[in-house]
């Protein structure tokens, strides 16, 4: 039996990963499809690669001096795909993390602009808070993380995509015009993001300052709520310049003017360059380019 790369694709995925369910989650096939490929690849070179014990993968020996050689050929093979400049040829699941922000600012042009580069990969999107992007980009359940810092873990690849301002914004009804004290702006209902993110604890740790005042913080797991409320005059609102241009150009709301606002955003494309095919190192620069467009 001769070996091919859908085995040593299983292989790598399988060590990486510590599972046969995980691996075939990750290359969309079954479970009995990477035992019969692992299997297949183990006759083909006459050794036992790894162990499966209580859940568990261990490698044997012969299977971690394997390995990377395994990587290699995948890298090789990678990189004559490159240098033929063939993207069309290029299959498979790109599995993307962003934060909301992106959502609602240029993920669309940048989903076209990938499409355009890479016509026959696919796009599995995960939209969710920059820690728990972080954390699946670590476990390799992520290819891609277009999220903002602060981050708890390295990345062996990181692009800046740039950083993002955070304004102060209320509809026109509430009658906020004019220079802004922190007394004005606690007496109406903060419209934040959720407990234990960046932009919550730096509002939180900001009017808690002062302790004869009573902020009546409102924080939601979606910032595009968090817009909606802000639009129906339910509060004032901290978010990110981009998301609310439209809506300051049109009057529906008007950037309060207060001495204070949150840190800017910095976001960053983050990825593994040491495992990760060219691809997903392609996907991060097509990011970058986009968001500069867009900032523009």
């Amino acid at each position: 039996m001769r070996l091919n790369l859908k085995q040593l694709e299983a292989f790598v995925w399988v060590v990486d990963l510590q599972s046969f369910r995980r691996a075939a989650e990750r290359l969309n096939t079954t479970q009995p499809n990477i035992s019969a490929r692992i299997a297949g690849l183990e006759q083909a070179l006459g050794v036992t690669l790894m162990t499966r014990d209580a859940g568990s993968v261990r490698l044997t020996g012969k299977g971690q001096e394997l390995l990377a050689h395994a990587r290699r050929v995948l890298q090789a093979t990678d990189d004559l795909v490159t240098a033929a400049d063939q993207k069309s040829l290029i299959e498979g699941t790109l599995r993307l993390g962003v934060t909301e922000m992106i959502v609602h600012t240029w993920l669309h042009t940048y989903l076209r602009n990938l499409k355009r580069a890479y016509p026959g990969l696919l796009v599995e999107l995960t939209v969710d808070f920059s820690i728990n992007l972080e954390k699946g980009l670590a476990e390799r359940g992520l290819d891609l993380a277009l999220q903002n810092e602060p981050f708890s873990r390295l990345a062996t690849g990181q692009l800046s995509i740039g950083a993002y301002p955070v304004v102060w914004v209320a509809a026109p009804a509430l009658g906020l015009s004019g220079a802004q004290t922190i007394e004005s702006l606690a007496a109406q209902p903060i419209l934040t993001h959720a407990r234990d993110t960046r932009l919550y604890e730096e509002i939180a740790a900001h009017f808690g300052s002062r302790r004869d005042l009573a902020p009546r913080l409102v924080p939601s797991s979606n910032l595009a709520a968090s817009q909606m409320m802000a639009l129906d005059g339910m509060g004032i609102a901290a978010l990110p310049a981009a998301m609310v241009a439209a809506d300051l150009r049109e009057g529906r709301l008007i950037q309060l003017s207060y001495d204070w606002v949150p840190e800017p955003l910095d976001f960053h494309a983050r990825f593994d360059a040491e495992r990760s095919p060219q691809t997903v190192a392609d996907a991060a620069e097509i990011a970058v380019a986009t968001a500069k467009t867009f900032n523009q």
